[in-house]
């Protein structure tokens, strides 16, 4: 899984996605074991639907992101000085060009996506467009060229799916169960049995609490590698472009700037925080900032900081 360009190779990201991917297989092995030992239910028509949804999620993610956040495809002609920008990159990593998109929004921010290097997209706002100079701008672009590179983003959409699967897994067991779907516990006047009525209870909270210990254990996962891999990222896309105090700068611009967005936009974006470069998150504290897809600020910067200091030691 390392990339197959000029960006550093991360081998604690491989090793974490390679970590988190098995983990969740396993987490979703034991959840349908439960379903057919326990419940005993076929569970093929669910696994053939959410089979199904994967393929769309994992061939499409890119359009789906675009489609997401309002971004649209832009020519050379459209978007010149963008495009120069992700020529220079993409020739320094020598690795192939990706698709170039912008987002209309005045939330400064960039994201990648896409199944690996050849079917890729890279997204600015305009938002960012208006307030990074050309070299910070480089820089942001190379911390999101090196998810790319990584395949970190493809690793993200097979573990984001996997959580949905249990959603669609839940409901349709709540949807059987409302309609009897569990069978047995009916009584001689066709209704159910005060005992059938207390063992269908039973099943059903014990459906709820697994499946809630299983999103609870998928989250922190997915959390977990997505705070790493942004992590990974910077270094990377840093060491490619030989300046960490700029990333840096342009780090803390961003950051600066999404404070000054009106709460109620960042609210509205907050559901694509995976995805982009800095999270659009509220000022204080809040559930989003304590389960945030992104390590903390502070902890970015130190480590560029680092990295500065030990590449002009060098």
């Amino acid at each position: 899984m390392s990339p197959a360009s000029r960006y550093v190779a991360d081998r604690g990201l491989t090793a974490r996605m390679i970590t988190t991917v098995f983990l969740l297989g396993l987490v979703y092995a034991v959840f349908v074991a439960f379903l057919l030992s326990v419940l005993k239910l076929a569970v093929g028509p669910v696994l053939v639907i959410a089979l199904g949804f994967l393929f769309v999620q994992y061939f499409f993610s890119d359009r789906i992101a675009l489609f997401s956040m309002g971004g649209r495809l832009v020519t050379r002609d459209q978007a010149p000085e963008l495009h120069a920008v992700v020529d220079r990159l993409v020739a320094l990593a020598d690795m192939p060009k990706p698709r170039v998109a912008v987002a209309q929004s005045d939330i400064p921010n960039a994201f990648a996506t896409g199944r690996n290097q050849k079917n890729a997209v890279v997204c600015v706002t305009t938002g960012i467009l208006r307030r990074l100079d050309e070299p910070e701008l480089e820089a942001v672009l190379a911390h999101e060229l090196s998810h790319v590179a990584h395949r970190d983003v493809a690793v993200m959409t097979i573990a984001s799916f996997l959580g949905i699967l249990a959603g669609i897994m839940t409901r349709m067991l709540a949807y059987a169960g409302l309609f009897g779907g569990y069978g047995g516990g009916y009584g001689r006047g066709g209704g159910r049995s005060n005992s059938g009525q207390d063992q269908l209870a039973i099943v059903e909270l014990g459906m709820m609490l697994v499946s809630a210990l299983i999103y609870a254990i998928s989250f922190l996962l997915i959390r977990a590698l997505s705070r790493y891999r942004e992590l990974a990222a910077d270094r990377s896309g840093a060491i490619l472009i030989g300046q960490p105090r700029l990333l840096a700068a342009a780090l803390q611009k961003v950051s600066g700037e999404i404070a000054r967005i009106p709460t109620r936009d960042l609210r509205a974006a907050e559901h694509f925080n995976a995805f982009y470069f800095a999270p659009a998150i509220a000022p204080g504290a809040s559930l989003s900032s304590l389960f945030s897809t992104h390590p903390p600020l502070q902890k970015r910067l130190e480590q560029l900081a680092k990295l500065d200091a030990e590449m002009h030691r060098a």
